[in-house]
């Protein structure tokens, strides 16, 4: 094995803004996520997820999801870090999503991590002062992937990262749904979320530094079947 000669240099020029980078994606960072099935609980009482074999695909179907119709904004909120692009790019979120389910899980999830940016990264006063400005506006709706990109790019992430994060928490979070659900085991999620890693970053690449325009739905029935969770007589998740 060859080792780097240059293993010494240090990661970051700013250590402790690493440190912040990390925590962002921490599933311990309170920002809803672990509410959310992205359609997996309704997808397991439709019977179109069964066994391990349905569970890899639906999670491959909600990342090719994610990366076509959400990457686009992720992307478009990290080049325009200011607060006219992500005002804008929301608008369009808000139209572009078309099941309520979803539409109410991006709200609630953007919602937090604003919320939670601007009390926790305290030494960035940009997020507090851009969180008060929209709140006072009543018109912004906080949608998760353009507030996302916004909170990324002021961390310190580049552009590439910021979008690769975004498919990682999605990947997260929906095989821990899928672990809560007790479709899998702990050691079979941690497995299978190694599996799928590789796949995740295939479907980056095709996905990302597309503008918002460009946004589309590759898989609608994942929206359909998401879109049901409502109407499900019990259920564990709220989306």
């Amino acid at each position: 094995m060859q080792i780097n000669e240059g293993h010494n240099r240090p990661c970051s020029a700013d250590p402790f803004l690493l440190w912040s980078q990390w925590q962002m994606l921490d599933s311990l960072l309170p920002t809803g996520g672990f509410a959310h099935s992205f359609g997996l609980e309704a997808a397991v009482q439709s019977h179109l997820v069964s066994d391990s074999n349905d569970l890899k695909t639906f999670i491959i179907h909600v990342l090719g999801n994610t990366g076509s119709l959400l990457l686009p904004f992720v992307y478009s909120a990290s080049i325009s870090p200011n607060l006219e692009a992500p005002h804008k790019l929301d608008k369009i979120l808000d139209a572009t999503l078309t099941n309520e389910g979803g539409r109410k899980a991006s709200i609630s999830q953007g919602s937090a991590l604003m919320r939670v940016a601007s009390a926790v990264f305290s030494e960035i006063p940009s997020f507090k002062t851009m969180r008060d400005a929209s709140l006072g506006l009543g018109t912004v709706s906080f949608h998760h992937a353009p507030v996302f990109g916004l909170v990324c790019v002021m961390l310190g992430f580049d552009i590439t990262c910021s979008q690769r994060a975004y498919m990682f928490i999605t990947m997260r979070d929906v095989i821990s749904a899928a672990t809560r659900l007790n479709l899998i085991g702990p050691l079979g999620a941690a497995l299978l979320q190694h599996q799928v890693a590789p796949i995740a970053e295939v479907i980056l690449e095709k996905w990302m530094n597309r503008a918002a325009e460009e946004a589309c739905q590759t898989m609608p029935l994942l929206d359909t079947v998401q879109g049901c969770h409502g109407y499900l007589f019990s259920r564990l998740f709220s989306s």
